[in-house]
């Protein structure tokens, strides 16, 4: 199974940065994709960023141009660097790597998809 530690959260002033880290371990080769999500208090939980195996990336409106998703494949690790950070960027957000649960037939036919712990971010204005 894939296990996943975030980390990078943290206090920032709205204007700042944060790049939060996501190591993933286990065997990772029945990932179909990675993703960042966020959930702020009495809100559901959205898709901040996505990036596939073939390194194609897209981002939720409110965080395009500020919100940069990428990997290391050498670490194993996932990265969510944001810049320009607002106070309603506060929330917990949440890695995840999506498994091939519609999937029904293949190696990897029904894996589940995986959830980090969260990490906090709090921007204050």
């Amino acid at each position: 199974q894939v296990q996943l530690v975030e980390s990078g959260g943290g206090l920032v002033q709205a204007g700042g940065s944060l790049r939060l880290s996501c190591a993933a371990s286990g065997d990772t080769i029945c990932v179909s994709a990675w993703g960042y999500y966020r959930q702020a208090p009495g809100k559901e939980r959205e898709l901040v960023g996505q990036i596939t195996s073939t390194g194609s990336t897209s981002y939720a409106d409110s965080v395009k141009g500020r919100f940069t998703i990428s990997r290391d494949n050498a670490k194993n690790t996932l990265y969510l660097q944001m810049d320009s950070l607002k106070p309603e960027d506060t929330a917990i957000y949440y890695c995840h790597a999506a498994g091939f649960e519609g999937v029904i037939r293949g190696y990897c036919a029904g894996t589940p998809g995986s959830w980090g712990q969260g990490t906090q971010v709090t921007v204050s204005s």
